[in-house]
């Protein structure tokens, strides 16, 4: 199941719900990522560097700043690693939405399992 390539990918995490967070950090950290998460997006957007980080999952409803903001704050900040957007909550407009934002991928929850993690090792080989 881990893929020794994948073991140097950093993947920041960032979802308002501990269930959720601890699952996907569970799910990547057996497929050979180095995880970190983050249950807040102010918390994620005065932490993060740049040159740390790999790729980002971030949760679109969230209190105080959905997905979509938090992409675009990123992106603003010249972080440029691939960014999936993950959501429960389906919008026919949610792809133009995303591409604006600067989001490479969007995934909707609960089945985010295998393609969570084939949607990121992609993502990071696109760079």
């Amino acid at each position: 199941m881990t893929d020794p390539a994948a073991e140097k990918h950093r993947i920041c995490v960032l979802d308002d719900d501990p269930g959720v967070r601890q699952s996907l950090q569970f799910l990547l950290e057996a497929h050979g990522f180095a995880v970190r998460t983050y249950g807040a997006a102010l918390t994620l957007l005065d932490t993060i560097d740049p040159d740390e980080v790999d790729c980002l999952v971030i949760d679109y409803k969230m209190p105080q700043m959905d997905g979509l903001d938090v992409a675009a704050h990123l992106r603003q900040r010249h972080v440029m690693a691939p960014i999936i957007l993950i959501t429960g909550y389906p919008d026919h407009h949610m792809a133009k939405k995303a591409a604006t934002a600067g989001i490479d991928d969007v995934l909707f929850k609960p089945h985010l399992e295998d393609s969570l993690v084939k949607r990121i090792r992609h993502a990071i080989a696109r760079r």
